[in-house]
């Protein structure tokens, strides 16, 4: 939970010590929903299908599960700076 809202909504409050990571935004319907719930099926299907398990429940049993710490953020690949803007944050290329 990241975002004000979740945290809000889920624990009350904000923590001091914690800093909002998310954004709450609203999106306007996109097709039916019926659509969207066949795409969640499908991957769960092709998950089972990759793991073995013929049975939902059997899926966290057969799957290794890796917490992932550091992502790579693709938002600012073609994010492109001045010279003079990397020379006032001190960084060489």
């Amino acid at each position: 939970m990241a975002s004000d809202t979740a945290m809000k909504r889920h624990e009350g409050s904000v923590a001091e010590y914690r800093a909002s990571e998310g954004k709450t935004i609203t999106l306007p319907c996109r097709g039916d929903i019926s659509d969207t719930v066949q795409d969640l099926l499908g991957g769960l299907r092709s998950a089972c299908t990759y793991t073995g398990a013929k049975k939902l429940k059997e899926l966290s049993k057969r799957a290794t599960f890796v917490r992932v710490t550091q992502q790579t953020n693709e938002q600012y690949t073609t994010f492109e700076i001045s010279p003079s803007e990397l020379q006032k944050l001190n960084i060489r290329i």
